[in-house]
């Protein structure tokens, strides 16, 4: 049989396959390539003492943190613009969900001709539907819901985010605390110098030299004190900031540095697949990729069909009711020349899979490179601790040798003072490294998936 004998029903099955097979998309399964990628991610280094856990909230048994957390979660504004993104995504995937399902309008004219006594109502209905032979309605559908899946998971993300930032906010301002009590203790015992140098050079024993030293280490000192004490108040309104809040009630914070686990690091995989901003790069990739789908599924012809009713009638009630004229319009249409456009839009759209991809390889890399960053300052943090504390306990001996020297006129001002810093400084520093090693657990939880529930 010709050509030109053929059905015009076959003639049509034949442009549809025709085009189809002119309109596929390129095989590049960038999906696929990320799961691989995530396969492949060596095991983290070994960190002993680590304990499973399943929330942030788990490494701080503390209750009145918990507490901070929910207030945070609840009301933090800018935690509240990312849900609040998320439900814009979910009304434009059903907005996208509506262009699947047919679409009806009705309409009713009134007219009144010179010759004519009694009005004339023309009513009419519409029913429109475009059939999804190439599945591009479904496709923009399901790419709308992978985008409401990826806004998802960024929400998760920033909750998660939102609530390691509290909880390291409540450590900041315990650890501020202890920089204004050991800077108490420094300028006491400063001040106890400076007396005890002015009775000994009023008793002219001691030098004006001694005593200008010494009032230039308490002076030092009290200014150091006012700045850890602006310090504090500056974090006490960053933390209320998180909370939403803006007044000035007081925050309960405990005295001392509670015990935070240290949280076991699983097998690369298996944590890396907790992480939400993970899983919202991925569902990126799939997003894109469905577009790209309906970028070439708009080189192909579209067939749609159209249902009309009308009927004229004496009374509004009366039209489209008494004996309407239907009619029934299949319409087959494809894009024949647009200059190139659809080709161009199907190849940015391919093009924003692949950079889609490249940014879930970054946020890849970023997630593995913030867990090994967090396992290697635990073990450096925890060595640097034990060296600290062992120089310590040296200078606290060291310092009271001085001090009977001093007394007994063996040693100078100076070189009592210099033992006293050392002591104090070394304390400060004790006390910060405790807080980073604290602190930096949290970031490890963080970096390897665990979050708040919803």
């Amino acid at each position: 049989m010709s050509l030109s004998r053929l059905p015009l029903a076959g003639s049509f099955g034949l442009v549809l396959l025709l085009s189809a097979c002119s309109a596929l998309p390129p095989d590049n399964d960038y999906p696929a390539h990320a799961e691989q990628d995530i396969t492949q991610v060596p095991d983290w280094s070994a960190v002993s003492g680590g304990e499973p856990a399943t929330g942030l909230t788990e490494l701080i048994g503390a209750p009145p943190l918990t507490e901070l957390v929910d207030q945070a979660l609840a009301a933090n504004p800018s935690l509240q613009q990312t849900l609040l993104a998320l439900r814009i995504r979910q009304a434009e995937r059903d907005e996208t969900g509506a262009e699947r399902l047919p679409s009806v309008s009705a309409g009713l004219e009134a007219s009144r001709g010179e010759d004519r006594d009694a009005t004339v109502y023309t009513g009419s209905a519409t029913i429109s539907w475009e059939l999804d032979l190439w599945h591009k309605l479904a496709n923009g559908y399901r790419a709308a819901g992978k985008d409401v899946a990826e806004q998802r998971a960024i929400y998760q993300s920033s909750r998660d985010t939102l609530a390691a930032e509290v909880m390291q906010a409540w450590l900041e301002i315990i650890a501020d605390r202890h920089a204004i009590a050991i800077e108490q203790h420094r300028l006491a015992t400063l001040e106890k110098n400076e007396r005890f140098i002015l009775q000994r050079y009023r008793s002219g024993i001691g030098t004006l030299e001694d005593l200008a030293s010494a009032r230039q280490s308490a002076a030092s000192s009290r200014a150091s004190l006012a700045e850890y004490r602006e310090s504090l108040a500056e974090q006490q309104r960053s933390l209320r900031e998180m909370l939403g809040r803006s007044d000035k009630q007081a925050i309960s914070v405990p005295d001392d540095y509670p015990a935070v686990t240290l949280p076991l690091a699983a097998l690369p995989e298996q944590t890396l697949r907790r992480r939400p901003d993970l899983k919202a790069a991925y569902l990126a990739i799939q997003a894109e990729a469905l577009r790209t789908r309906v970028a070439y599924q708009e080189l192909l012809p579209s067939f749609s069909v159209q249902a009309a009713l009308e009927d004229a009638a004496s009374s509004p009630r009366a039209a489209l009711l008494t004996d309407p004229v239907w009619s029934l319009l299949g319409q087959l249409t494809a894009p024949l020349y647009q200059g190139g456009e659809l080709r161009a839009r199907a190849r940015a759209a391919e093009l924003e899979t692949a950079r889609a991809y490249q940014a879930y390889r970054e946020t890849l890399l970023s997630a593995v490179s913030d867990v090994e960053n967090a396992l290697g300052r635990e073990r450096s943090l925890a060595e640097r601790q034990r060296h600290i504390r062992e120089a310590l306990a040296n200078a606290r001996d060291n310092l009271d040798q001085y001090q009977r020297q001093y007394r007994a006129g063996l040693v100078g001002i100076l070189d009592l003072l210099a033992v006293q810093e050392t002591t104090y400084d070394l304390e400060a520093r004790l006390d910060e490294l405790t807080y980073q090693r604290l602190s930096n657990r949290i970031d490890l939880g963080l970096a390897l998936g665990l979050g708040v529930n919803e």
